[in-house]
């Protein structure tokens, strides 16, 4: 019987669902004042497309009974275990032996499908359609997430798990490194925005960003701590991390931009914390804390410098999806080879004098599911630019997605007729 270790990733679910809310708000804050409803409908359109397809078919093909080729989550090319779908042999498994461990995983593990969906919409905000992005998120799922999914998490016979030996206790390449490949593939296809220059648009809401981090920040403790499934030492050492790392980050951006660019900004922090808090989540459990908190140093200045080169390099990446999530990602994967250790203590890491071995394992796994997200992200999002669209016109965008889309606005304007006139 599992029943605290069911009741712990319950709690620890409800945790990381709340961060695709959070989520939306920190990418709300950021836009302009008549891109918010669409940037926060990317987000919650991920939540019911994603969750509904992880329900019918997404688990099955990442950690289904039938999953055993390692490679898509498939026995063999079509075999799907039928009893897989909708989880309906992990419900009547709870159902019988009243132990629904399993099922909680599967819940678990849905939560970081929608998430991983929705960081991708912060590279193409404020310039593509609803409806073209809803098709880009069940064909990103199906393609890339949930076969990555089972390379890395599944570790009954995910070949970067058991083969290659990967190590990524809470997503650093499912997560990260493959939304930030994605979103900059998705940023080259669908082009840049209208009059595109560096400090175009200030964030219209900064007290909304920082409600959205605070909220990521609480969820990112569910995310990393419950990957361990279950309350104990481990899951204490990933929670403690994601804290330290996370302030490294917050402490360091606000020095980096108090340095380069002479004031600290409140968004510059929030942007630190989530950058340290991206690096801690493949490595959480395989650092000590000392460790952890270098590492969100360390982040908190690279990853400043990384979204810079956006301008350099002529991509727009709206809200700096590739220099924190993917540029994150791996800094945070490599680093488990340069400082880590495995869960029962055992060095792995190369300062600690065991050797480059896992290091190059480790950049396997980057280089894979970054070459391979990319790669499929691209496709996808040529193809739906040239049959249905995805970009919106520029007279749409000047005037303001939001009314143009969605038909709404997020600020209601005064009536002009309820005016005080003095």
């Amino acid at each position: 019987m599992h029943s605290n270790e069911t009741m712990f990733l319950i709690i620890c679910s409800a945790l990381v669902l709340f961060m695709t809310p959070g989520l939306a708000f920190f990418y709300g804050g950021l836009v302009r004042a008549s891109s918010v409803v669409s940037m926060m409908m990317m987000s919650f359109g991920s939540l019911a497309l994603v969750g509904t397809m992880w329900v019918v078919f997404g688990y099955a093909i990442s950690f289904g009974t039938a999953a055993d080729s390692g490679f898509v989550g498939f026995d063999g090319v079509f075999g799907i275990n039928l009893s897989d779908l909708f989880l309906q042999a992990h419900t009547d498994a709870a159902v019988a032996s009243n132990d629904g461990f399993d099922l909680a995983f599967s819940g678990f593990q849905g939560t970081f499908a929608v998430i991983t969906v929705a960081l991708i919409s912060g590279a193409i905000a404020d310039r593509v359609k609803f409806g073209s992005w809803m098709v880009f998120a069940a064909l990103w799922a199906f393609l890339v997430y949930f076969p990555v999914a089972g390379w890395v998490f599944n570790l009954k016979s995910g070949w970067l798990a058991t083969k290659v030996g990967l190590m990524d206790f809470a997503g650093g390449t499912v997560v990260e490194i493959a939304s930030g490949a994605s979103a900059l593939a998705l940023a080259l296809v669908v082009g840049k925005r209208f009059g595109f220059t560096k400090g175009m648009h200030a964030p219209h809401n900064v007290p909304l960003v920082l409600i959205g981090v605070g909220i990521l920040w609480f969820g990112w403790f569910g995310f990393n701590a419950g990957s361990e499934l279950a309350a104990d030492g481990t899951a204490a050492v990933a929670f403690v991390n994601t804290l330290a790392a996370g302030v490294g980050g917050m402490l360091t951006w606000s020095l980096y931009e108090r340095i380069g660019h002479g004031k600290p900004t409140s968004i510059g922090a929030a942007s630190g914390a989530v950058a340290g808090m991206v690096a801690i989540t493949p490595s959480c459990a395989y650092l000590d804390p000392i460790w952890a908190l270098v590492l969100g140093f360390a982040v908190g200045v690279i990853c400043g410098l990384a979204i810079e080169l956006k301008y350099l390099l002529g991509f727009d990446d709206s809200l700096d999806v590739v220099g924190i999530h993917m540029v994150g990602g791996i800094v945070g994967t490599l680093w488990i080879g340069l400082f880590g250790r495995t869960v029962a203590g055992d060095a792995v890491g190369v300062f600690f004098g065991a050797g480059f071995e896992q290091l190059g394992k480790q950049a396997i796994g980057v280089l894979t599911v970054g070459i391979y997200a990319f790669a499929v992200s691209y496709a996808i999002g040529w193809i739906l630019q040239r049959t249905i669209g995805m970009r919106i016109r520029s007279t749409d965008e000047i005037a303001g997605i939001d009314s143009v889309i969605h038909g709404e606005t997020a600020y209601s304007k005064a009536d002009p007729r309820w005016t005080w006139r003095g």
